[in-house]
């Protein structure tokens, strides 16, 4: 099982070399005001990255410009020395195992099919951590995990897997490219649809959503992240974080 879900994971490795690519360019083209308006809303923590390919590098990249530290880690983590050394020395390259030990806060940006492994592999080091969780179930990838997790709910799948872990969703509604071109967006931030069970969790997951140049809006426990899972009404939403709270307002 392990060859296998990995083994998928790495078989992207052209598709992801591009992606870090056009993130790269893309941030070398914002202008540094953009970056300046990132203010770090909480002392700066240490974040761990795991899979750093488009979704990971791009909102880990993010936070680096807003002052966090950020492990991103790879099961081969020398391919991603470009990437930590354009960002400075916030950034660095790991393993899986050592973006657990180095953070307090942890992104999950890896195929969803992937997780079980992850979660059989590393579970006990995920208790008692902030995880965020940006993975979305696709059939046709991520086999029967993405089946369970449609048919359940994406949020309590995770939370089932990663027992004991502090789970929020987040940055799951859009692709890496929007995420890296909306980011502070100069004519008002876009909404960033969030969920969880944990109080401190969201209210740290707020902090770092608005770190990365968008609005959070808390739309309620775990159970209601459906409202911004693929299929629905909230997915691929591109508005302001009032016009989402008012929309809020006529969902159950």
């Amino acid at each position: 099982m392990r060859n296998i879900v990995f083994s998928n994971w790495t078989h992207r490795a052209l598709q992801r070399v591009v992606g870090l690519a056009w993130v790269a360019l893309t941030f070398a083209l914002l202008p540094e005001a953009v970056f300046g308006q990132a203010t770090p809303s909480v002392s700066s923590i240490k974040i761990g990255v795991i899979g750093s390919g488009n979704i990971g590098s791009t909102v880990g990249t993010l936070w680096v410009k807003a002052g966090h530290q950020v492990l991103f880690s790879s099961r081969n983590p020398q391919n991603l020395k470009q990437l930590v050394d354009g960002l400075g020395p916030l950034a660095r390259a790991g393993t899986v195992r050592e973006a657990l030990s180095f953070s307090d806060v942890v992104f999950i940006g890896v195929p969803y099919g992937a997780y079980p492994q992850i979660a059989k592999d590393y579970g006990k080091e995920f208790v008692g951590k902030i995880v965020l969780d940006a993975g979305n179930a696709v059939l046709a990838r991520d086999g029967e995990i993405g089946k369970e997790a449609r048919e359940k709910g994406v949020a309590l799948t995770s939370a089932t897997l990663f027992a004991g872990a502090r789970i929020v969703r987040a940055f799951n509604i859009m692709s890496f490219r929007k995420v890296a071109s909306y980011s502070n967006r100069p004519d008002g931030r876009i909404a960033m649809p969030i969920a969880g069970d944990d109080q401190e969790a969201l209210k740290v997951a707020s902090s770092l959503v608005r770190d990365a140049g968008f609005d959070p809006v808390v739309v309620g426990s775990l159970q209601r992240s459906k409202l911004f899972e693929q299929g629905g009404p909230l997915y691929g939403a591109e508005m302001s974080a009032q016009e989402m709270r008012e929309r809020l307002k006529t969902m159950p």
